[in-house]
């Protein structure tokens, strides 16, 4: 690891500032065998509350695009369904061109995933990051004290592996940039979960970093090795990893 960052448990709620509050209950299509809540359906709400919580700040006009460098989830107490989530959604770091945005899901029934993304604000047609407007910094500043974020990568890449495997992607795995969704990325690690299963046992950790996007009808493979006790992923086309990816124990 090239820090400790990824050892670090993630901030609190604030208790003042803009911090962006909705719920909903799971549905049935985002839930496991065990009945609790996919990571990939994490991942799909963040977004979702993300594009809300643009709406309700007034920015989602001048801001409609961002790219996501980094996703942690931490399952803190897994949410099973039946139930309906509260989500917590507020800024824990940020620069001129990007920030760290945390969202807390917490089930009214119980369960609890904590959750933090590096998101890169994007000019559609350059697709390069873009200064964001003083109205959202003003807005975003309110709930954190860091406001000079750089990007420092938490994982390296996987040189050595256990196994390796193709891992098809589907035309609905397709975003409006032409790359692979953030969502079809947690596919991939979900089998890996299915093959490690006590490292996911709660409370767990689980980052993904992305390196360079994949295009549909690229030759993808999915690498990983047990390393002490954790699992290191690396999700490939040839030998370019494109993402990498972490399952620890908290």
């Amino acid at each position: 690891m090239p820090n400790k960052d990824v050892d670090r448990r993630l901030s609190p709620l604030p208790s003042v500032g803009y911090v962006y509050r909705t719920s909903w209950p799971v549905p049935t299509g985002d839930i496991g065998s065990q009945l609790q809540l996919r990571l990939d359906g994490v991942a799909r709400y963040i977004q979702e509350v993300g594009a809300e919580n643009l709406l309700d700040a007034g920015e989602a006009e001048e801001h409609p695009h961002w790219l996501v460098q980094r996703t942690v989830i931490d399952v803190i107490e897994p949410i099973e369904w039946p139930n309906e989530v509260s989500f917590s959604r507020w800024c824990s770091a940020l620069s001129t061109r990007w920030c760290t945005m945390r969202v807390d899901l917490v089930g009214n029934e119980g369960g609890r995933i904590e959750t933090e993304g590096f998101w890169i604000a994007i000019n559609e047609r350059t697709l390069t990051p873009q200064r964001v407007s003083d109205s959202l910094i003003e807005k975003f500043a309110s709930t954190t004290t860091e406001h000079r974020l750089k990007w420092r990568p938490w994982l390296t890449n996987l040189d050595h592996f256990d196994v390796v495997t193709p891992f098809a992607l589907r035309r609905t795995d397709i975003d409006v940039f032409e790359h692979v969704t953030n969502t079809a990325y947690w596919h991939a690690i979900h089998e890996v979960m299915a093959e490690a299963p006590d490292v996911c046992r709660a409370p767990y950790r689980a980052v993904v970093e992305y390196r360079r996007p994949i295009q549909y009808g690229e030759d993808v493979s999915l690498r990983w090795a047990h390393r002490d006790d954790d699992v290191h992923i690396a999700i490939a086309v040839d030998d370019e990893v494109r993402a990498a990816a972490l399952l620890r124990r908290l």
